[in-house]
C-alpha cells in the first residue's frame, strides 16, 4: 500500500488524479468552473462533485476537501487514497456517498488559505439577512495581525502589540479574537465577507440537491494546521444540537467541541456545519471537521499574516513572495511521507466507523 502516491503537488495534477479515481471506480462526476478567476497558470478552477450509490438514499456521506486552499494538498490526497484503496466500497442499498474536491479552488491553486475575495470559506456560511456577528475583539489587533511592512520596525512593533495582548488577555482569548471570524476588515485574517461567497453558495446548492429524500447525512470536512503534527482531532461543528448527534453518531470516539473549551479550535462563526444546518433543515446533520497537525500554532499563524501581507502589499516573484509562498504551503501540508500515511489512517478509520454507522 503506497499512500504517499495519491498526495500531488498542484491543484491541476490533484484535480487530474481525482477525476481519473472518480470514472476508475464509477462516480457520476459533476464539475462546476468559477468563472470569475483561474489558477495561476491561466487555467481553469472547478469544484468536483463525484457521487456513488442510488438517487433515492435516505442516508448520505459526505467528504469535502479544500475548504481552505492550500488545505487541498491533505484533503485531495485523502479522498484520492480512499477511492485508490476502495475504502469506500462499492454502491450500497440506501447509501450515497458523495466526495466534494475542490471547495475553494482558488485557494487551492495559489496556494492560499482564503478565497479569491480573501474570504475565510469556513467563516462565509453565514445568514447574511440577519446581524453579521461581532468580532469579539478582532479589531483590537487588526493593525499588528497586518502590518504595513513585513520586516524592520512595523513588524517588531506589530508582534510586540500581538504577545502584549496575548500575555494580557491569555492565549485563548487572543486566539479567539484572531481567528473566530471577523466581518469588518476585508482585507484581514479570518474575513467572512459580506455576502455568500460563490463557493460556498456552490457547496450549498450542490448538498440540497443531493439530499432530496436523506433523512440522515454524515459529513467529514478535511483540514489542516492545528494540533500535534500528523494528528486528526476529530472538530464536531455546528450549532449545539447538531454537535450534541455528532457526539452520539460517533460514541467510542474522542470528538472535541470548540465551545466547549475541549478544542485545539476556537469557537468559529459561520462555518459549514452552520450552513448545511440551515439549508438542510429536514435532515439529521452530523459534521465532523478533521483537523491534522501540521507545525506549531505560532510559526502556522506567522504563515498566514506573511501570506496576507504579501497579497495586500507585496510582490509575488521576488525572493520574499517566493519564500512566502513556500511558507503557507508548508504551514499547512507536509510533504512527508510518514505525515501523510498518519492522515491517511485516520481518514480511513473515521470514514469507515462513518459508513458503519450509516
Amino acid at each position: 500500500m503506497n499512500i504517499p502516491q495519491y498526495f500531488s503537488d498542484s491543484y491541476p495534477q490533484a484535480r487530474q488524479h481525482f477525476v481519473r479515481l472518480c470514472e476508475h471506480h464509477g462516480y457520476e462526476l459533476t464539475s462546476i468552473k468559477n468563472e470569475a478567476v483561474q489558477g495561476p497558470d491561466g487555467g481553469e478552477l472547478y469544484i468536483d462533485v463525484a457521487t456513488c450509490g442510488p438517487q433515492d438514499a435516505s442516508k448520505l456521506l459526505v467528504l469535502f476537501s479544500a475548504t481552505h486552499g492550500v488545505e487541498g494538498y491533505c484533503g485531495s490526497g485523502i479522498q484520492n487514497a480512499l477511492l485508490g484503496e476502495s475504502v469506500l466500497g462499492g454502491a450500497q442499498p440506501d447509501l450515497r456517498v458523495v466526495l466534494v474536491h475542490g471547495v475553494n479552488p482558488y485557494g487551492f491553486a495559489h496556494n492560499r488559505r482564503v478565497n479569491e475575495d480573501n474570504i475565510d470559506l469556513n467563516r462565509n456560511f453565514i445568514d447574511f439577512g440577519t446581524e453579521i456577528p461581532a468580532d469579539n475583539g478582532y479589531g483590537d489587533i487588526h493593525e499588528w495581525l497586518v502590518p504595513a511592512e513585513w520586516s524592520g520596525p512595523a513588524r517588531k512593533a506589530a508582534d510586540a502589540g500581538l504577545a502584549a495582548y496575548a500575555q494580557t488577555h491569555g492565549p485563548a482569548a487572543f486566539q479567539q479574537a484572531a481567528t473566530g471570524g471577523q466581518y469588518t476588515h476585508p482585507n484581514g485574517l479570518f474575513y467572512g465577507g459580506v455576502q455568500t461567497s460563490w463557493s460556498a453558495q456552490t457547496v450549498l446548492d450542490q448538498v440540497h440537491s443531493l439530499a432530496s429524500g436523506v433523512e440522515r447525512a454524515c459529513f467529514i470536512d478535511f483540514h489542516t494546521g492545528l494540533g500535534p503534527y500528523g494528528h486528526g482531532e476529530m472538530i464536531a461543528a455546528g450549532y449545539p444540537p447538531q454537535v450534541q448527534r455528532t457526539f452520539k453518531f460517533f460514541h467510542g470516539y474522542q470528538v472535541t467541541d470548540p465551545d466547549a473549551g475541549t478544542s485545539s479550535s476556537a469557537p468559529i462563526q459561520g462555518t459549514m456545519a452552520h450552513g448545511l444546518e440551515r439549508r438542510l433543515a429536514d435532515v439529521e446533520t452530523i459534521f465532523i471537521a478533521l483537523e491534522y497537525g501540521t507545525l506549531p500554532m505560532k510559526e502556522v499563524m506567522t504563515a498566514l499574516r506573511a501570506d496576507n501581507w504579501l497579497y495586500n502589499a507585496g510582490e509575488m516573484h521576488t525572493p520574499d513572495g517566493v519564500a512566502i509562498k513556500k511558507q503557507i504551503r508548508d504551514a499547512f501540508f507536509c510533504d512527508e511521507d510518514r505525515w501523510k500515511e498518519m492522515v491517511y489512517e485516520r481518514a480511513a478509520d473515521v470514514v469507515q466507523a462513518a459508513l458503519q454507522r450509516l
